[in-house]
């Protein structure tokens, strides 16, 4: 991000925000190993399809999905599949937090 002008620091922020909605989240997961439609989405996520499509306009608007008609359906699937490398790593560095934070929870715990 050094150096970067003011313009692209915007673009980058809106692609975090984009990423920041747990919906959103649980839908590019489904999306991780295939394209799916609304439909499936939506049965596999447990929301509404009206939500899932709302989402997927707003992660095709940031360019993180696309979709593609085939007969009547239209699939969705990510555009670059580093996008999981980037949630694997925030995943895992979560994790790591969780896991100092509990060891120094128990620090305090009586034995």
């Amino acid at each position: 991000m050094k150096d970067l002008p003011a313009k692209a620091l915007e673009q980058i922020a809106a692609y975090f925000q984009a990423l920041s909605e747990p919906t959103r989240l649980k839908i590019l997961n489904l999306l991780r190993d295939n394209e799916r439609n609304v439909g499936e989405l939506a049965q596999l996520s447990g929301y509404s399809a009206a939500n899932v499509s709302r989402h997927l306009s707003y992660l095709a608007q940031h360019g993180i999905v696309q979709r593609e008609s085939r007969g009547a359906s239209v699939f969705y699937k990510v555009t670059d599949p580093s996008i999981y490398a980037l949630c694997d790593l925030v995943c895992g560095n979560i994790a790591r937090q969780y896991e100092q934070a509990s060891s120094d929870r128990a620090l305090f715990m009586p034995t």
